[in-house]
């Protein structure tokens, strides 16, 4: 499974959005302070607001802000905004049903792991999120 790149810098996009002025935050900013590219970023700000997770401050030229709180935006919703309902196989997705359904000795595995993840991912909130300067590792 790989998380595609849409919902990746969607959600470092929403953490600089959470971490701005009240006012807002510039697209332009956000892409300089996340290093994406101001073009990819049109598309990912596109989702966000059809999402209804940000919204203009004071119309078009103003700044992005979160419509609701960060502690009530979670990973699950960012996803969302770029993907349709998590499937980690076929015979997850809705009405995808597989012919050996009823005999598969995975099925059940698939499934729980499915839910996990989309549980997990519920469960976790943007204002959970925080940089670790002591990370190696660079998304």
């Amino acid at each position: 499974m790989k998380i595609n790149t849409k919902v990746r810098y969607g959600l470092r996009a929403m953490t600089e959005i959470r971490d701005s002025h009240p006012s807002g935050i510039l697209q332009k900013q956000i892409a300089e302070s996340q290093g994406i590219p101001l073009y990819y970023l049109d598309s990912i700000i596109t989702g966000l607001r059809n999402a209804n997770l940000i919204s203009n401050f004071a119309g078009k030229s103003s700044g992005y802000v979160m419509v609701r709180p960060a502690n009530e935006i979670s990973v699950y919703d960012i996803y969302r905004a770029f993907e349709p309902e998590m499937a980690l196989v076929n015979c997850s997705c809705p009405g995808n049903e597989c012919k050996r359904s009823n005999l598969c000795p995975t099925k059940d595995y698939w499934f729980e792991l499915n839910k996990n993840i989309i549980q997990l991912m519920k469960s976790s909130y943007l204002d959970g999120l925080t940089v670790n300067i002591n990370s190696e590792s660079n998304i």
